[in-house]
């Protein structure tokens, strides 16, 4: 209020408040008082943060950056930064440039579905960092992924044939080249006169039967151009021209991530999942529960990797603890993208959808539990395959179209907000 001459005695004015004066009141300590339904739950949130961040770093001179990744409003936003830079000075803590710091708190606003995630990230000289972390309902309001996180993931049709696709993987040049590979053969397109066209196409050669749900993986390489990877074989383009691929029969474990993680998994030549043999580990490592997929995340020290295992849970190992993600719905085949949105890495992860087909989700994993950031990009059929491409930006998901029985391989990309 900015006097107080509303309460003088005026000779317009009695002393005893008229009914319009008691009404105006009462909107104005309404207004005050009851900003917000959830306030007491950040004032909770606040004071449980404060007290992990500094218990980590003790009273001292500390840089404070926070930032807002969930669908909180401006308002709150601020409301909960001035609540926690409160509780972080009476705990003793003095807010100075990171030069002068010696300890840097980067808190992060996120949610998931359920709750929203406040994450803090404490670096201290040469320590190792540690992580603090709170979580407390969202609103029943709030449901869906949107606000400064959410992002767009959009798919490109690649091939479509009436062979299983196990993989494909686009060579990126002047002219770009397709590779598809199948049970039978490994083919190579051509980008011509805005299309795909045949060039080649080499034999995949095998000695014992393949397992009933086949599985295979494509690797461009630096010294020759491409591997194959398949259950108990590896086949080897060659080296010079002309082009030829040459296959062995081989125990050697498939590459699982990309550059700038190397992470290799033995696979079970008879089954269609890896047993969970690591090389080379991941930290200390060297196994991890039987798995289908895995999705890789570089942190500063360490290399976070969620696994769908063949229990039905998301493992999440970080190279010391072995972790489940809770109940998430994810199906089988997920990935990992290295982007310029958002944290910079997303877990893309298949779900089934609403209609006749699966769908395809984007995750942002700021510490242990992924945080839906975007809306499902459905499919029009099940999914058979999802495959990080050499590149690590982008993704190939392969698909059975559910009307006309062909197998389409789509390039994913994620766009960020706009």
């Amino acid at each position: 209020m900015r006097d107080a001459d509303y309460n003088r005695s005026q000779s317009y004015m009695p002393n005893t408040p008229s009914l319009w004066l008691r009404l105006a009141i009462s909107l104005l300590i309404a207004s005050i008082f009851a900003p917000n339904a959830f306030a007491s739950d950040w004032t909770a949130a606040e004071e449980q943060l404060a007290r992990k961040v500094a218990g980590a770093t003790g009273p001292g001179a500390v840089s404070l950056e926070i930032t807002n990744t969930s669908s909180l409003g401006r308002a709150d936003f601020d409301d909960i930064r001035r609540g926690l830079t409160t509780q972080l000075a009476y705990l003793g803590l003095r807010f100075v440039s990171a030069e002068q710091a010696a300890a840097t708190i980067h808190i992060s606003f996120s949610e998931n579905l359920a709750n929203y995630v406040w994450i803090a990230e404490i670096r201290q000289g040469n320590n190792e960092h540690s992580v603090a972390m709170v979580s407390l309902p969202r609103p029943p309001s709030s449901t869906t992924a949107h606000g400064p996180a959410s992002l767009a993931l959009k798919k490109t049709l690649l091939w479509a044939q009436d062979e299983r696709i196990l993989d494909a993987t686009v060579l990126d040049g002047n002219p770009a080249h397709l590779a598809v590979l199948s049970a039978s053969t490994l083919d190579l397109y051509g980008f011509r006169d805005g299309r795909w066209q045949a060039e080649q196409s080499f034999p995949v050669a095998h000695a014992h039967p393949w397992p009933r749900d086949l599985r295979g993986r494509l690797i461009l390489r630096q010294d020759h151009l491409i591997d194959a990877h398949l259950p108990g074989v590896l086949c080897k383009s060659s080296t010079t021209a002309p082009l030829a691929l040459n296959c062995r029969e081989s125990d050697d474990p498939w590459p699982v991530a990309n550059d700038p993680i190397r992470l290799n998994a033995f696979f079970a030549p008879a089954r269609n999942f890896f047993p969970g043999a690591l090389a080379p580990g991941l930290g200390k490592q060297t196994s991890a529960p039987a798995f289908f997929s895995v999705a890789t995340l570089p942190r500063d020290k360490y290399t976070l990797a969620l696994f769908a295992g063949v229990d039905g849970q998301v493992h999440v190992l970080d190279g010391i603890s072995d972790r489940t993600a809770g109940n998430l719905g994810w199906g089988s085949d997920i990935a990992s993208v290295h982007t310029e949105c958002g944290s910079g890495w997303q877990v893309l992860a298949t779900q089934s959808g609403t209609g006749p087909g699966d769908s395809i989700r984007v995750y942002e994993v700021p510490d242990r539990e992924p945080i839906l950031v975007s809306q499902a990009l459905d499919f029009s059929g099940s999914i058979a395959a999802l495959w990080t491409e050499s590149n690590g930006n982008t993704a190939v998901a392969v698909a059975q179209n559910s009307e006309t029985g062909k197998y389409e391989a789509y390039r994913l990309t994620v766009a960020c907000s706009q």
